[in-house]
C-alpha cells in the first residue's frame, strides 16, 4: 500500500528541522543576550531605589533595559491580560525571541494557578508582594515563600503550583525554547476564557517582537 503524501512531507520537514534543532540546542548559550543574575541584581536595585512603589520599580527596570539593550527591547509599555494554567494576570512584553522572553507579570488583586511544564528555565524575580509555590514531595507541608527581591527558579521540565496573593508583580525571564511555551500561554484563551480580543493582542505583540528580533539576527 502506498504511503500518503503527507507522510513524505512530514518526513522531509523533520529531516530538515531535527538537525537544526540539535545544532541550536547544543549552542543555546550563544544566543542569549540577557543574564538571570544581572536581571536579579537590576530588580533588587530597582526595589532599593523605590521601595513600596511598584510603578517606580517597573519604570527603573524598563529605563535601564532600554539603555542597555535598546535594539532588543520593546520601548513601548503596553499591558495586556494573560490567562495561563488557570491563573489570570497582566503582562508587558519587554523582549520575545526564539530563545528568550522577558516580561513584567502580575496582578493587583492576586492570582493562582499551574506553572506549566516548560522547555525553558523560568526565573521569577519578585518586585512587590509575595509569591507562594508548592511542589509535592515527601515531608513537604509548607509553601515556598518568595518575598520582594527574591528569585524563584522554575527548572526546565519541572512543574509547581503557585499563588500570588493580593497585589504581586514580578520580572519574569525565560531562557531556552520559547515557541513551545506559547501553547500553554494560549490554551486558556482558546478553551476557557474565549477572550479572542486578548488572544489577538497577545499574538500580535509576541509575533512582532519575535519576528523583529529574527530580522536583527537574534534567535
Amino acid at each position: 500500500m502506498a504511503l500518503p503524501s503527507w507522510f513524505f512531507k512530514l518526513s522531509a520537514l523533520l529531516a530538515i528541522a531535527l538537525p537544526v534543532y540539535y545544532l541550536i540546542e547544543k549552542n543555546l548559550d550563544k544566543f542569549y543576550i540577557f543574564d538571570q543574575n544581572e536581571l536579579h541584581e537590576l530588580a533588587q536595585r530597582a526595589i532599593a531605589h523605590s521601595p513600596e512603589n511598584t510603578k517606580e520599580i517597573v519604570s527603573y527596570i524598563l529605563n535601564e533595559l532600554r539603555e542597555k539593550h535598546l535594539n532588543y527591547v520593546n520601548v513601548h509599555e503596553e499591558w495586556m491580560f494573560n490567562n495561563a494554567g488557570g491563573a489570570m494576570g497582566a503582562m508587558h512584553i519587554i523582549h520575545a525571541s526564539i530563545t528568550e522572553y522577558l516580561i513584567i507579570f502580575g496582578s493587583t488583586v492576586g492570582t493562582e494557578g499551574h506553572s506549566g511544564r516548560h522547555t525553558s528555565d523560568d526565573y521569577f524575580m519578585i518586585l512587590s508582594g509575595t509569591q507562594l509555590a508548592y511542589a509535592p514531595g515527601p515531608g513537604v507541608y509548607e509553601p515556598e515563600v518568595y518575598p520582594p527581591g527574591s528569585m524563584h527558579h522554575l527548572v526546565r521540565g519541572t512543574v509547581k503550583q503557585y499563588k500570588m496573593p493580593e497585589g504581586c508583580f514580578a520580572l519574569e525571564y525565560a531562557r531556552g525554547w520559547i515557541p513551545p511555551m506559547l501553547f500553554f500561554g494560549f490554551a486558556d484563551g482558546l478553551t476557557s476564557t474565549l477572550d479572542f480580543g486578548t488572544l489577538w493582542t497577545t499574538t500580535r505583540a509576541t509575533a512582532r517582537e519575535m519576528i523583529g528580533n529574527l530580522l536583527r539576527g537574534k534567535l
